[in-house]
């Protein structure tokens, strides 16, 4: 049975109490991806409960986490490619109660993968952070003001 998933766009610095969603992060390069991902590794950090951030091989850079504060030893890294079954590690970080917050880097969850998994978002404990590439084509339309 699908669920429905309500998307919303933030910067990680809006930090939202509505546990039933993905916090949608867009991202135009990497630098921009990196300074959110900071953004939202500061704001969990001063927490007791661990962080989850699925990502490739070069991120987060260590030195970088180092020399912005950021204490790793409540940071979980899970490679991209050490992953057998997303949809499960996800299910069971966001509702174990050991994790305050789940992030997946850049395009490791697509849209339709959102879709189509089954999080039970509700019902939650940790907040889920997912990062992914503005659309060039967004940026064309105008946005109103």
């Amino acid at each position: 049975m699908l669920q429905p998933i309500t998307l919303r766009t933030v910067k990680s610095y809006q930090q939202d109490n509505d546990k039933a969603s993905v916090n949608l992060i867009q991202i135009e390069d990497e630098i921009s991806a990196t300074f959110e991902l900071l953004k939202v590794l500061h704001h969990y950090n001063s927490q007791s409960a661990w962080t989850l951030l699925i990502a490739p091989d070069h991120v987060p850079s260590k030195a970088l986490l180092d020399s912005c504060s950021i204490d790793t030893s409540k940071l979980l890294v899970i490679r991209q490619k050490h992953l057998v079954n997303l949809e499960y590690v996800l299910s069971s970080a966001l509702h174990n109660g050991n994790f305050a917050a789940v992030i997946t880097w850049t395009d490791i969850v697509s849209n339709n993968q959102l879709d189509s998994m089954t999080l039970n978002l509700e019902h939650a404990s940790a907040k889920f952070y997912c990062f992914t590439k503005s659309n060039p084509l967004n940026n064309l339309v105008p946005q109103p003001q």
